[in-house]
């Protein structure tokens, strides 16, 4: 927070026409509150969503058409400036853009070098990933060999980034002309197997099954997990901790190529449509996630990626960890949320809690992928009619 309030006191410094205010805001309750300033007229000129509240604000016609401006000579954001495809649901099946990434923060598998040595690896994943060699069997023997030595292999957690992740270096498709399709795709199905079984090995665990406060992170801090699924939203926590040695790698892939999309994490930056300032307002937002603009925001102590190219040096000019290049290839050829799923109001959670249901349960794979696609289709015919 302090990396924004510096931000935007820089901007008022660097021009007398606007002064612009930096609400920050609990995390807690955020998504209730914004809805409810945007209903009443109270809401700020500009401000973050998450991926599963957009879909509701756009609905809603409580946000901007951004679509002219970011294209305009105004702008300092152009939308072919944006790396991979970020996009989501701000940009609509019509090619409206009611938002831009702030940043992004690309998934990768963090590992405990300590902890793969002690359980007899001898080549870090990094060092197997340049050979060409990491894959799901090479993967599989870490983990075996990670839980034999009385450890975790890595902990799941229930948001779609991490189970779609594996989907997709498996080749596997979730959607497909609007539609759920990995009740019906082989791969998909493949993959979703595999992380039932490595749960039900005890390999994985479920971060729904563990107990209150022991989360993937703590886990991985104490020396409990192998690997731990995250962003660079986990480096300020981790270079604390001076027993921790730690790198980091992309997913490993079962298709024979060496790298393949993974989910990226992204927050929406967005425009009140109401706003009674729209020039002054869309100023700073371009700015905000301009190139310069995300630059300023994420050079001191960032914890996340820049989503606009061109300013990777904030990413590459840290000391940790030791193999970040891999946040920036990740980032190329990742994918944010899936817009079917995001786009549809409520069906992100819809998902979440059946995919939970199955991790916690067992049970029938593909009898829970056909419950999880006839829901969603349902709900997204439902939303489009």
């Amino acid at each position: 927070m302090a990396n924004l309030q510096t931000f935007t006191d820089d901007y008022n410094a660097s021009q007398s026409e606007v002064v612009a205010n930096y609400i920050p805001v609990p995390t807690d309750g955020y998504d209730t509150k914004l809805l409810t300033q945007l209903n009443g007229g109270t809401a700020p000129d500009l401000f973050y969503a998450g991926d599963g509240q957009v879909s509701t604000l756009v609905k809603n016609n409580v946000v901007a058409d951004l679509t002219e401006l970011l294209s305009s000579d105004a702008s300092k954001s152009r939308p072919e400036q944006f790396a991979g495809d970020l996009w989501g649901p701000v940009r609509t099946t019509d090619e409206r853009l009611f938002g831009v990434p702030v940043d992004c923060n690309p998934l990768v598998l963090w590992y405990n070098k300590t902890l793969l040595q002690e359980a007899g690896i001898t080549e870090m994943p990094a060092d197997t990933y340049e050979a060409g060699n990491w894959n799901w069997e090479t993967f599989q023997s870490i983990l075996d060999a990670v839980t034999e030595s009385g450890k975790r292999g890595l902990v799941l957690d229930g948001w779609w980034a991490l189970r779609y992740s594996w989907v997709t270096n498996n080749g596997g498709a979730i959607y497909a002309d609007g539609q759920f399709v990995a009740h019906e795709d082989p791969k998909s199905l493949e993959a979703f197997q595999w992380l039932a079984d490595n749960i039900a090995s005890e390999n994985i665990a479920f971060a729904g099954s563990l107990p209150e406060g022991q989360g993937g992170d703590a886990m991985f801090m104490s020396g409990q997990l192998g690997f731990v699924s995250l962003g660079r939203w986990g480096l300020p926590l981790f270079r604390q901790n001076e027993n921790l040695d730690s790198d980091i790698v992309p997913y490993p892939t079962n298709t024979g190529n060496k790298i393949e999309p993974s989910g990226v994490a992204v927050a929406y930056w967005m425009m009140n449509a109401t706003t009674e300032n729209p020039d002054e307002a869309f100023a700073f937002y371009t700015h905000f996630v301009s190139p310069e603009g995300q630059e300023g925001r994420l050079d001191t102590g960032g914890n996340a990626v820049p989503s606009i190219e061109g300013v990777e040096e904030v990413v590459i000019a840290d000391d940790q960890p030791e193999h970040r290049q891999y946040f920036l290839d990740a980032r190329d050829v990742g994918y944010g949320p899936l817009a079917e799923e995001a786009g549809t109001p409520g069906l992100s959670t819809e998902i979440d809690d059946l995919f939970s249901d199955l991790w916690l349960d067992g049970g029938d794979v593909q009898e829970a992928l056909n419950t999880i696609a006839e829901t969603a289709n349902t709900m997204i015919a439902e939303n489009a009619g």
